[in-house]
């Protein structure tokens, strides 16, 4: 009983992990990609050259560090907001609240005026477009915001999809249709690298790789032995 407690918990922590890391990474390219469009909006008259010299000033002066921190406190304090116990979370909906409970907008802001500050007291980026990005940074936030919630709506649309191609791929492991089997099966596995680790999708895309494979191996032979079909449930 103890032993499998423990895997149990070794198991969750496994998925914790994994599910932090996807969201860390990301939320970082999200926001990332939304301050570009920020600045962009709020100096039109920059060429490409100067906006990617003024970010880059930004990151090495604070910001990728702080964006990493901020990202990493949002995620534990929106866990612990919505009761998130095992530490690992069970649906996209769960991440997403918790996203937006932990103020994954507000730490932005504060880390926003925090690095605007210290460059142009040290003379990294001139007062003027400090002041000018300061001031418009609602434009700059409001875009982080749009971007976290395209980001996961399309978890979300991942997510149905995902889950009507393991309906496929049972219908047609029912009708023996290796063919049409293989290739909701490619698309699962296409479909995997995009979804955030969810322990219940991950079981069953799991149980569907090794039912899968077993059958192609063997020739693609649908009459697998008890004994293979156990052990395929235990994997």
């Amino acid at each position: 009983m103890n032993l499998d407690i423990n895997k149990k918990i070794d198991k969750n922590i496994e998925i914790e992990k994994k599910q932090d890391k996807f969201l860390e990474t990301t939320l970082g390219k999200t926001i990332n990609t939304a301050i570009d469009i920020g600045i962009r909006t709020l100096l039109p008259d920059f060429i490409d050259e100067q906006i990617i010299n003024l970010k880059d000033n930004l990151l090495n002066y604070g910001l990728r560090d702080g964006l990493e921190k901020t990202i990493h406190d949002t995620i534990e304090t929106g866990k612990s907001a919505i009761g998130i116990l095992t530490g690992k979370f069970d649906n996209i909906n769960q991440m997403q609240n918790a996203v937006k409970t932990g103020g994954i907008i507000d730490g932005v802001s504060i880390l926003m005026d925090t690095i605007l500050t210290k460059t142009k007291q040290a003379g990294i980026i001139s007062p003027n477009i400090a002041n000018t990005l300061k001031q418009g940074k609602n434009v700059i936030l409001t875009s982080i915001e749009n971007n976290i919630e395209n980001t996961f709506n399309k978890q979300m649309n991942s997510f149905e999809n995902i889950n009507k191609y393991i309906n496929n791929w049972k219908e047609q492991y029912e009708n023996q249709n290796f063919e049409k089997m293989d290739k909701e099966y490619q698309k699962i596995e296409k479909e995997m690298k995009n979804l955030i680790p969810l322990e219940n999708i991950i079981k069953e895309a799991r149980n569907i790789e090794n039912i899968h494979l077993l059958i192609k191996n063997n020739g693609q032979n649908f009459n697998l032995t008890p004994q293979e079909k156990e052990l395929i449930e235990k994997l």
